[in-house]
């Protein structure tokens, strides 16, 4: 009987084809590509220059608004994709078949990263498309060959996949669906606007460089005090997934299955 070579191409397959034979899969994402997209529609069509609060608000993060509910059911997704098989047991099959366990950790988060930049890119060129059908002739009337506009929606799409990606590391971190998903929530959207309401200029300055607030500032097309300067923020991400994907690492090598 031949035995086929356990080699890392192998092992990616293997979970590309995990990911997407759940059904929760296509539907969180196709939910989080109607949200962003209904949200971005909505918000042009909508919008009257009136010199209103809206009117000061950055115009390709206005009409990428929907990303504040899409980057939790992206990380749902991510973190039932680790998490999940602890919840079922068939993390053991996983780790029996993969004895180095590590590879399958580097593997779920290259799935997770390769799909959710490929389906936030195209949502945010579709939804950006869309929102400026209806402002053209507004102060927010933009077009994807403008300066910076493109790359403006490459970043964005970088920070929701290293969001999701740390989506990934907490599930692995925690083993359980609930406590990742509640460690996000609480981590990267609810924690920097606490931060920032103490008044302490420290804490303002830090709440821009905690994940969810990093990825929210590379939706801007022009610098804003409110956030951290581009590659400021892209570092920030980096480290963030880095040492909460270390973290997971450590501890799968260390503990029972």
């Amino acid at each position: 009987m031949t035995t086929l070579a356990l080699t890392p191409a192998r092992i990616v397959r293997s979970e590309w084809h995990k990911l997407w034979t759940v059904r929760s899969t296509w539907i969180m994402l196709t939910a989080a590509t109607v949200v962003t997209i209904g949200i971005g529609i909505a918000i042009g069509a909508s919008y009257e220059q009136d010199g209103g609060e809206s009117s000061g608000i950055d115009p390709v993060q206005f009409l990428l608004f929907g990303t504040q509910f899409s980057q939790i059911i992206l990380a749902v997704v991510a973190v039932l994709f680790i998490a999940g098989e602890y919840g079922t047991g068939m993390v053991r099959s996983t780790m029996v078949a993969v004895p180095r366990r590590l590879p399958v950790l580097w593997s779920k988060a290259g799935v997770v990263a390769a799909v959710t930049f490929t389906a936030t890119l195209a949502t945010f060129l579709v939804t950006f498309t869309a929102g400026q059908f209806f402002l053209d002739g507004t102060d927010k009337e933009l077009s994807l060959t403008d300066p910076g506009v493109f790359g403006t929606l490459l970043g964005s799409a970088a920070g929701l996949t290293s969001l999701a990606v740390i989506g990934l590391g907490l599930g692995a971190l925690l083993r359980s669906v609930p406590g990742g998903i509640t460690a996000f929530i609480g981590g990267v959207t609810v924690l920097p606007e606490v931060l920032r309401m103490f008044p302490y200029d420290v804490m303002d300055s830090a709440s821009k460089y905690f994940p969810g607030r990093a990825a929210e500032g590379l939706m801007t097309l022009h610098d804003s005090s409110d956030y951290a300067a581009t590659g400021p923020a892209l570092l920030a991400l980096t480290l963030w997934t880095a040492a909460i994907l270390g973290a997971a690492a450590l501890l799968l090598k260390r503990r029972d299955v």
